[in-house]
Formats: structure tokens, sequence, C-alpha cells
């Protein structure tokens, strides 16, 4: 096997890997928060992607500049399944829940099909073509922007969960909402904005991957499939263990489609979860439950 090849590989992996990070990291905070399984998480995805396509072919913003906008939008719409559906079905059971989120997700999709056509798309960047030489291997520009931009996005939500007061009562009402009522906080609103932040983070990653793979309305259910897979893989509920099993699994998936073959890239990050399930279920960074 050429170790050049996979030194490519794995750094290819590596730089993608921010994209998985920042779409796991939303779905891990709605269920650390919440309770609750966002089954609708990939199509959320896909509409950031396609708000970044609408913006790039409309007005001709590049989708490294525009997915703060995509993150907004998002953040808007998680806000409003939250507030008129969510809401009214935090109490009762989880099949419940998780039929709604179906739900949201199939309507999602079709709308998507409706609006912009069952064609697959890709946004274009001023930076997708554009590599840098390191020795034997290239650096992807387009792939390294994501990283970066995953990177930063997903710092400034620590800092806003860990130095903001909203931040702290966010983290309070996972660990604790009833203590957190007691105490005073708004958790209604503290719900909102949880899942509101959740979906501008998937927003933001659908955004940057539009500038790297083709999508389409049917990609909604992989993205929701793989971010599930990251999460658990990570530890449902952890942050770090969400941007740190979403590199992970990205590098696997790569170094995968070059041992294996492209199509079967996907069975070693199942693997991996497997193992995971096995001999830590509680993920790489989750905590044990009594």
């Amino acid at each position: 096997m050429n170790v050049t090849l996979l030194g490519q590989a794995a750094l290819n992996g590596l730089l993608f890997g921010g994209v998985y990070s920042l779409m796991a990291v939303g779905l891990s905070l709605i269920f650390g928060v919440m309770r609750v399984i966002n089954l609708a998480h990939g199509d959320m995805m896909v509409w950031g992607s396609y708000v970044a396509f609408f913006l790039a072919l409309r007005l001709g913003v590049d989708p490294f500049v525009s997915f703060l906008l995509c993150a907004a939008a998002l953040f808007s719409l998680g806000v409003l399944v939250q507030r008129g559906l969510v809401n009214r079905v935090l109490e009762a059971p989880h099949e419940m829940q998780i039929l709604l989120m179906l739900g949201v997700a199939l309507v999602l999709e079709n709308l998507a099909l409706v609006i912009f056509g069952p064609d697959t798309r890709r946004t274009e960047s001023a930076y997708g073509l554009e590599t840098v030489w390191l020795g034997p291997v290239f650096v992807d520009v387009a792939r390294l922007m994501t990283f970066v931009l995953a990177l930063a996005f997903s710092l400034a939500l620590y800092l806003f969960l860990f130095r903001s007061d909203l931040g702290r009562l966010i983290r309070a009402a996972a660990d604790n909402s009833y203590g957190a009522l007691v105490i005073g906080a708004d958790v209604g609103r503290i719900y909102t904005v949880a899942f509101g932040i959740g979906a501008a983070c998937v927003g933001a990653a659908g955004a940057l991957m539009s500038a790297l793979v083709p999508f389409s309305p049917a990609a909604g259910f992989a993205q929701t499939v793989v971010s599930f897979n990251i999460v658990i893989i990570g530890g449902m509920g952890s942050l770090l263990g969400a941007f740190l099993g979403g590199i992970l699994v990205a590098v696997a998936e790569s170094l995968g489609a070059v041992l294996l073959v492209p199509s079967l890239k996907e069975l070693v990050s199942f693997v991996l979860l497997v193992l995971i399930l096995l001999f830590r279920p509680q993920g790489l960074f989750g905590r044990k439950t009594a």
C-alpha cells in the first residue's frame, strides 16, 4: 500500500472532519439539553446547503462567506420548529418525539424537492480548485478553510456556553431542568435557544459542505445517520466528544475508501460504532450512567 496515498487520505479526512464535527456538535447540544432525538437534523443540513447555493447563484456570495447567513437562517428555522412543534411534545413519550421529528424531516425533504427539484447541486466557490503542496501530499484549500471555519464556529460555541450567562443557564438546564426552574431560569426560552443553536451549527456545516460535495433533497437521511454515528461514538451529550468523534469518523471513512473501495467507506465507521457500543457504550467522552 502506498504510504503517500494513505497520508493524503488521512489529511483529507482530517480537514473534512470539521464539517462532521460541526453537525455532530449541533445534534449533541439538542440532545444534551432537551433529550430530543432530532431525526430532521440531516434535512436541516441539506437546507443549509441550499441556502448557500441560492446565495451563490443569485447574489454571488461565496459559501465560505455566506455560512454565517446560513447559520442564522437555520437558527430561525430551529426556533420555529421548537416553538411550534417540539415544545408541545417535550413531556410526551420518546416515540412521539421520534415520529414528530420524522415528520419534520419528510416535510423539509419534500419541500426542498418541490422548490429545487431532484437534481444534484454543488455550490461554486472561488477556492474550489486551489491547492497547496506540502511535500508529497497536497492540501485542498477549500477543505482547509472548511476545517478552520468549523473549528472557529465550534470554539465560539464553547466560549458562549462556558463564558456567558445564557450559556451557563443552558448547561444548568441540561444537567437539571427542575433545578434551573427553581433558580428562576426561563427553561422554555433556554430550550428554544438551544434548539436554534443546534440548527445553526448544522446550517453552517451544510453551507461549508456544499462547496465540497454534491447534495440533493434526498441526502438528509444519510447525514442524519452519520450525525448519530458520530455522537454515539463521541458520547451522547458531550460536545468535545462530538467534535473529536467527527474528526475520527471522517478520517476512518477516508482511509476506508483507500483500503477498501469508496462505496464501502462507511463500513469502517460503523465497525467503529459497533466496537464502541460493545466495549464503551457511553462513548469515548460520555459519562457513565447509574
